[in-house]
Parts: structure tokens; C-alpha cells; sequence
């Protein structure tokens, strides 16, 4: 359905929108969108480094047990 698009009506499109909006409401929209993708990828980023700490923690210690009493 949307091969049919062409460099025309993606213009038509962007000045329907433009026109309906504002260029106010566009651009508040589109600081939301790209502070929404920044925070997702905060989150994923945190995500990521506390399992991998978590990861990091269990394996650092594999002495057994009876050796951990000798020292």
C-alpha cells in the first residue's frame, strides 16, 4: 500500500499535516518523541549494566566453600 507513495505525496501529506498542526504543535511533538526514545534508551542502557553487574557478581567469587574457611 505504501509503494504506491511517491516524493509527491509525501509532500502533500507533510503539508496536510503541517496545515491541520501548526508548526507549534509539530515541533513540541517531535521534542516529546525524541525525549520518549532517549529515555528508552537510558533505560536500556541501565538495564543492560545491572545485569551485567549482577552477572559480574556471581562470578567473581568460585573458590569453594572449603577452601573459602583455610584462608
Amino acid at each position: 500500500m505504501l509503494n504506491n507513495i511517491g516524493p509527491m505525496g509525501l509532500l502533500l501529506i507533510a503539508v496536510v499535516v503541517l496545515v491541520l498542526f501548526g508548526r507549534g504543535k509539530i515541533s513540541g511533538l517531535m521534542g516529546e518523541v525524541g525525549k520518549g526514545i532517549t529515555s528508552f534508551k537510558k533505560g536500556i542502557n541501565d538495564g543492560a549494566k545491572e545485569i551485567e553487574e549482577e552477572v559480574a557478581d556471581t562470578a567473581k567469587d568460585v573458590t569453594p566453600e572449603e577452601e573459602k574457611d583455610k584462608a
